[in-house]
């Protein structure tokens, strides 16, 4: 290696904890995003630069020198078509990227569904096509929902499994997906960083186990000691849906919108995917997962913390 690594989309949830991960490790790190400024000012003592993936001269002149650049920047809360903006995102980095000399890309995407797929995953798959295609290494890691304080798919879950004492359950919760703890996602992007494999490739990386969104919500309450009255309905599409999650959950309601809608089939891995290349990693289980994320989050104070407590009460009583 003889230059930095560069993470695109290190103010976000997973390149926080990937920054950190490598530091501690004493790698050479340089934290990419819109507004190195506010980013200081929020989180001192780090190599931030200007990167913004709209802008090819940001590009050229964060990824100059680098060894690799983990590609983190998901647009979720941009209005329009997800599929032609992030592809069109990709390709910009892709030629910095090849401009610049870098060895190796390291993208975290989204799982491909077994049936109808949304635009939101429809755009993970397609940046990791246009990034794989280019003539720079490229590592592609397909994760679902991540599990961690700060995710915005772990906080709907959480807070309709721990805010609401009765709930109904639409058919798509039927549908199983793959939870994986933001400490496993972490070591994964940090060991494709060096891969020794020197061509492109895709790879799923699959929580321990395959639930169904019922299951997840019931496995949530349950480490609190609740125990929610769910009551299935056969309608609510997940864009309906959507609509009265706004409701309940804190996340972003764009950002909720479009990952609900990517919940219309099952996301489960065929295989183990990148861990089978990881020898001897163990992933974090489930319970472990939720328990940690569960102690990780700030108190809430005032209103919501009174509604949350009394909607556990209710649902101990069923």
């Amino acid at each position: 290696m003889t230059g930095p690594i560069v993470i695109a989309g290190a103010s976000g949830f997973v390149g926080r904890h990937l920054v950190d991960r490598l530091r501690q490790e004493g790698r050479d790190v340089v934290c990419g995003t819109r507004d190195p400024v506010r980013a200081a000012a929020i989180r001192p003592g780090f190599r931030w630069t200007k990167l913004d993936v709209d802008d090819p001269a940001t590009l050229d002149a964060a990824l100059a020198g680098a060894d690799a650049v983990v590609f983190l920047v998901h647009r979720l809360r941009d209005p329009g078509h997800l599929s032609d903006t992030e592809r069109a995102s990709a390709e910009r980095v892709r030629a910095a990227a090849e401009r610049a000399g870098v060895r190796r890309i390291v993208y975290l995407g989204g799982p491909s569904p077994a049936g109808p797929t949304s635009d939101h995953l429809a755009a993970r798959v397609g940046t990791g096509e246009v990034l794989r295609a280019g003539r720079v290494s490229t590592v592609e890691l397909r994760a679902g929902m991540v599990i961690g304080a700060g995710s915005e798919s772990w906080l709907i879950v959480r807070d309709l499994a721990l805010r609401l004492p009765m709930m109904v359950l639409p058919a798509w919760l039927a549908n199983r997906s793959q939870p994986v703890w933001i400490g496993d996602v972490v070591e994964a992007l940090a060991a494709a960083i060096d891969d020794p494999n020197p061509g492109s490739a895709w790879y799923d990386l699959p929580g321990p186990e395959a639930l169904s969104g019922e299951q997840i919500l019931t496995r949530i309450a349950a480490r609190v000691g609740m125990r929610p009255v769910m009551i299935r309905v056969p309608v609510l599409t997940p864009s309906l849906s959507s609509h009265w999650i706004r409701l309940v959950t804190r996340a972003d309601i764009t950002v909720a919108r479009r990952l609900v809608e990517g919940l219309g089939a099952d996301l489960v891995a065929p295989d183990d995917g990148y861990w089978s290349r990881m020898a001897g990693f163990e992933r974090t289980p489930l319970d472990a997962a939720i328990d940690a994320a569960l102690a990780a989050e700030a108190s809430l104070s005032g209103l919501g913390a009174s509604w949350e407590r009394a909607a556990r009460r209710l649902a101990r009583r069923a």
